[in-house]
């Protein structure tokens, strides 16, 4: 009875431990949890409760009836799915969209991270990043509205100067070639200078000693970018790659729709665009629900698939 006695103390304080540690750890860091708390408040109402929603694309979905007294059809709006008409016309405008964008836009703060770390003059850095940060906040209701004032082959700025310089104007907005390159850029416009914010903070995040010791052995800017720079973002580099990969065949229907117009629609309509026009105003909830899901799952697949490949060649990966 005496040994029983006193192992019970024992086991007591060996089950009070990790609940102990807990509180102490949650007390300790309470105003970084209390940060976090919007975070995942914000996730799970906006990504995690709507995803009950995706049992509709195997119901035959109708409003009077609700969710649960609707009828189940299975795979049906899968296979409905691939039989759209211009179901693989869209699947093209987005992918070749969403790689240009990876091509071209990708890069871009990259370069201009790097073009602004080079910049000593305190305040014209800080306007700079100021002017080039202000695209990202605008509506692209209004960022449409600039381009097509900015490209108008009558009243716009870009064809009076080649106009000026002896050029024909060029139809920006109705000619596929031209649209795209439009869009392209425009993603940059808008997205670049927002990019660059991660870029400079990993910048910062680089020993000086390895610059101080790179200019005591002659090494110019340009080295010191290939050498140190470059190799010390790239762990950022590579997840954000990942990330914009995992985003391939998913597009945001605000850019496509705002610039977009009728003689173009062969090539500005998108996946995102035609779950807008098929779901919200046809009221196809069942087909675009599945569209939307298979976009879901292919985004996984390039997630996993890219992180792997990253990790295969030896560079950091998500996890």
């Amino acid at each position: 009875m005496e040994a029983q006695s006193q192992k019970l103390p024992v086991i007591a304080q060996t089950d009070s431990k990790p609940r102990s540690a807990f509180t102490k750890e949650l007390f300790k860091n309470y105003d970084l949890y209390l940060l976090l708390a919007p975070g995942v408040i914000f996730f799970f109402v906006f990504c995690y409760i709507p995803m009950f929603g995706l049992v509709i694309a195997f119901k035959d979905y109708n409003i009077f009836k609700g969710v649960f007294d609707s009828d189940w059809v299975g795979l049906q709006h899968f296979k409905d799915m691939l039989q759209i008409q211009d179901f693989y016309r869209i699947v093209r405008n987005t992918l070749l969209l969403n790689v240009l964008g990876l091509i071209v836009g990708f890069p871009a703060p990259i370069i201009l991270a790097l073009m602004l770390n080079e910049i000593r003059a305190k305040y014209f850095k800080k306007i700079s990043q100021s002017l080039l940060y202000l695209p990202h906040f605008m509506s692209w209701v209004i960022m449409g509205g600039i381009i097509y004032n900015l490209l108008s082959p009558k009243y716009g700025i870009v064809n009076d100067l080649m106009r000026f310089m002896g050029m024909k104007e060029i139809y920006f907005m109705i000619e596929e070639t031209w649209w795209v390159i439009t869009y392209t850029l425009s993603s940059v416009w808008a997205g670049a200078g927002w990019g660059t914010i991660i870029y400079l903070a990993a910048m910062t995040t680089i020993d000086p000693s390895l610059y101080e010791a790179a200019v005591m052995d002659g090494a110019g800017r340009w080295k010191k970018i290939v050498h140190i720079t470059l190799p010390g973002i790239m762990p950022t580099i590579i997840v954000l790659l990942i990330l914009n990969i995992g985003h391939m065949v998913s597009i945001g229907v605000e850019h496509p729709f705002a610039l977009q117009n009728p003689v173009v629609t062969n090539i500005s309509d998108v996946i995102s665009t035609y779950v807008y026009s098929a779901g919200i105003k046809q009221g196809q909830f069942g087909i675009t629900t599945a569209i939307g899901m298979s976009q879901s799952f292919i985004n996984l697949i390039l997630v996993l698939g890219a992180n792997y490949f990253a990790k295969r060649f030896g560079k950091e990966g998500l996890w």
